[in-house]
């Protein structure tokens, strides 16, 4: 009996292990399912609120037949635009930087997103440990909080680059941050030159992009700065050099006096977060165009954005 009993028992199939926490669970099917219930719980939850404002505003002694949010948003909208500060457009910008280009003047284009405007918010809007447990990609744009150091400089960056892209979305740790940021840095918006944070994107996409940089020598900076040289070279550019990599905030002291020593007309920087300073600083000390060039870059240069393969160092 105890020999059936065995061989019983081996001849069942082998049980499937058990795992715990979120690899259970990793189903594409369920995986799909849990998207699309967050975001439907999103929407829901967007729709409802905003309904609730409405509510909130609207007088409670009367009605308003068929009001809708989008409505009442509109003619709240027009109520406050005499406080609007105008964007420049895609022609304006590359008016501006042709102009720079053709008259051999320094000019520094910069663009503020979550991760610039987190590094600025250091202490004087956000505590660090917020800011940490919200955004641990920062360490790979460059950043290792805290630096204050970097904060710092990105702020005396902001106050002297030539144009400022800012972000038009309303979540959080954007449009909503830029604000709080620049006011607890003493940076009043209307003293800047603006345009949107993703002027990039559409110079490109609208065909001013390589117009703009044809015919000029382009030093190229930045952790895909070889892929995206190639890729430049290919489209009938000029690439007089190439500064990669940029290994975090602290290498901008010797990207920017490594730049200075090069023959170029415009500078595409694309390093994270120390682009900012790296685009300032060469404007100021080259007299040319930096262009803070983001990931721009690797949509030309046709890679994935990569992790830097010095991001272990980082913080060391």
């Amino acid at each position: 009996m105890k020999a059936v009993g065995r061989a019983a028992r081996t001849s069942r199939k082998p049980r499937r292990p058990r795992f715990r926490g979120k690899i259970r669970n990793r189903r594409p099917g369920k995986v799909r399912r849990n998207v699309r219930q967050l975001s439907l719980d999103y929407n829901r939850g967007m729709i409802d609120g905003a309904e609730q404002l409405l509510e909130y505003h609207l007088p409670s002694d009367r009605i308003i037949p068929d009001i809708t949010v989008s409505e009442a948003m509109a003619a709240g909208v027009q109520a406050v635009s005499a406080r609007a500060i105008p964007l420049l457009g895609i022609e304006s910008v590359y008016d501006e930087l042709d102009g720079a280009l053709r008259e051999q003047r320094p000019y520094s284009f910069i663009r503020l997103g979550d991760g610039e405007l987190l590094t600025l918010a250091q202490e004087v809007v956000l505590p660090v440990s917020e800011i940490q447990a919200a955004t641990p990609f920062l360490r790979y744009a460059g950043i290792v909080l805290p630096d204050f150091k970097a904060r710092d400089e990105l702020a005396i960056s902001v106050r002297s680059a030539s144009l400022v892209g800012v972000p038009v979305s309303r979540k959080p740790h954007f449009q909503p941050l830029l604000f709080r940021t620049l006011r607890a840095h003493g940076i009043g918006c209307s003293d800047l030159k603006l345009t949107t944070s993703t002027m990039n994107y559409a110079l490109h996409e609208h065909g001013y992009m390589l117009r703009l940089l044809a015919g000029r020598l382009l030093l190229v900076i930045g952790n895909v700065a070889g892929e995206l040289a190639q890729a430049l070279r290919s489209l009938g550019m000029v690439v007089s050099g190439v500064i990669s990599p940029v290994r975090g905030y602290s290498d901008v002291e010797r990207v920017v006096a490594e730049a200075a020593l090069r023959e170029f007309d415009a500078a595409i920087v694309s390093a994270g977060v120390p682009a900012i300073t790296i685009a300032v600083r060469i404007a100021e000390t080259t007299g040319k165009v930096a262009i803070d060039f983001g990931h721009l870059a690797d949509r030309i240069a046709d890679v994935k954005t990569k992790l830097p393969e010095w991001k272990g160092q980082l913080g060391r």
